[in-house]
């Protein structure tokens, strides 16, 4: 266990030069200009079919001989509703997956951060900083981890007030001087300790964490990639230190964090709030807090909530169970969670700092599974809407968290699109061989193999012109998907 304290900061960062990251051709893809490769209509898949074999894959992938005149013809040889079979990898096992180190970071006195990072040998490789969502923490990036630290930079934390970024003293005890019981809530006194007393988990706090992070402890910009909470933190500190970072992913991101208004922007109206998430909780929170924990932190309700938003119910979620229990046990974890849900919103919404990413020349990509049952793929298609040029898979069977329920589609994707940033454009982004594809887009069957099993999964990529029945299709394609356990 690695215990690290920085307290300097690293403030003449490499800055990307954002005149390098131009659209090329339909939009989806960064470059200097458009293509001018032949045009690639020939369509790969997966099978035993005659043809010329494809060398470098172990599966043998074959072209057919029909590809040839449909080459010649400039159009593709699939039949109509045909989708393309594409093998991916499985993820790593053993002695090929990268090795994960740990260590805690002293941000501030008291506050002290939880990290993870693989691949940190990687020297000329970008980073990427992984963000968790609520409730979870860095345990839910493992697979991500162990892969993507093969080639690349790769880190994650805990958010401050979560997972192991949870203080290790009480912020408001019930006594000072006196003892307590083992069992007893931390933060439930009447008076906070100093290092406490202006603090609130909010997303304001968090995204001052991350940029603080980014600059004293990776020291370099980042690739930043965020799921359902951590997506929203993740573009907010994109749109408020785009100098730290090269590009955004957001998988599943909660497109609203906060119930109350926030001082900065609203002080006449934040002040008919008396309690902001601060430390002491009143007395009306404490109760509260007491009845509403007991409810949550149950093992049952967890394991119910695991079972809503992983939508292949065949995925093994045992340890990522395990570990939000073993959180919920922490003396602050109550307390916490009643700061984090009185906290007032961000200084900026998540539309706004969308807009900010766009007019900062910050690329953004979106990854969703479709069957979320809280953030719905449209959400996904309106910031599809905001930004045409951003890529946007969506992703069946996939729930709230598809990095943890299909990490093998997520890391191709995140790879491949890592690539094409780093190229400026040279290397296509996955789905996207066929320029017409960016405007109209595609869908793909990717298979892998996990556990000795093949499994499936189906990934479409939108175009740039996204029309209101794709929009309605998506919904009423969710609506009857969630109606259903899906087990592959």
């Amino acid at each position: 266990m690695e215990v690290v304290s920085c307290s300097h900061s690293c403030s003449a960062l490499h800055q990307t030069p954002r005149s390098a990251w131009r659209l090329r051709g339909g939009g989806l893809g960064l470059g200097h200009a458009k293509s001018t490769r032949p045009r690639r209509s020939a369509i790969l898949c997966v099978g035993t079919t005659r043809g010329a074999s494809i060398p470098g894959d172990s599966n043998k992938v074959q072209a057919t001989q029909g590809f040839v005149d449909a080459a010649l013809q400039g159009i593709p040889s699939r039949k109509a509703g045909e989708i393309e079979k594409v093998m991916i990898q499985g993820l790593p096992e053993g002695t090929d997956s990268s090795p994960i180190s740990t260590g805690f970071w002293e941000w501030k006195p008291k506050l002290t951060v939880y990290y993870e990072r693989s691949g940190t040998e990687n020297s000329k490789a970008p980073a990427v900083l992984f963000l968790p969502g609520f409730g979870v923490g860095t345990f839910h990036y493992e697979k991500q981890l162990r892969d993507l630290g093969r080639d690349h930079k790769v880190w994650t934390m805990d958010f401050l007030g979560q997972g192991m970024s949870l203080p290790c003293e009480d912020p408001a005890p019930s006594s000072i001087a006196g003892d307590q019981s083992e069992d007893s809530f931390w933060g439930f006194g009447q008076d906070s300790q100093p290092w406490a007393e202006k603090l609130a988990y909010s997303v304001d706090l968090w995204q001052n964490q991350v940029q603080h992070f980014v600059e004293e402890v990776i020291r370099e910009p980042v690739y930043i990639v965020g799921n359902s909470l951590g997506g929203f933190v993740a573009l907010y500190f994109a749109a408020s230190c785009p100098h730290l970072v090269k590009g955004v992913t957001l998988l599943n991101a909660t497109p609203f964090w906060g119930f109350f208004p926030n001082p900065a922007t609203s002080p006449r109206l934040s002040k008919i709030f008396p309690w902001a998430g601060t430390f002491p909780l009143p007395s009306f929170v404490r109760k509260l807090t007491e009845a509403v924990w007991q409810k949550i932190s149950d093992p049952r309700s967890i394991h119910d909530i695991l079972k809503q938003v992983y939508a292949d119910h065949s995925t093994n979620v045992d340890k990522v169970f395990s570990r939000i229990v073993e959180i919920t046990q922490h003396p602050a974890a109550a307390a916490s969670f009643a700061s984090i849900m009185f906290a007032p919103r961000g200084q900026i919404s998540f539309q706004e700092a969308i807009y900010r990413c766009q007019s900062q020349g910050v690329p953004i990509s979106l990854m969703y599974g479709r069957e979320d049952p809280w953030v719905r793929p449209i959400w996904g298609i309106k910031v599809k809407q905001q930004v045409p040029e951003a890529p946007y898979y969506e992703i069946s069977p996939a729930g709230h968290c598809p990095h943890d329920e299909v990490p093998e589609v997520i890391n191709y994707l995140l790879r491949g699109w890592l690539k094409n940033l780093e190229s400026e454009g040279s290397i296509d982004l996955p789905f996207l061989e066929d320029p017409s594809y960016a405007e109209h887009g595609v869908s793909r069957e990717l298979e892998f193999v996990r556990e000795g099993s093949r499994k499936s999964v189906s990934v479409r990529l939108y175009g740039s012109k996204i029309s209101l029945w794709s929009q309605l299709s998506s919904f009423l394609n969710t609506r009857a998907s969630n109606s259903r356990v899906v087990s592959r």
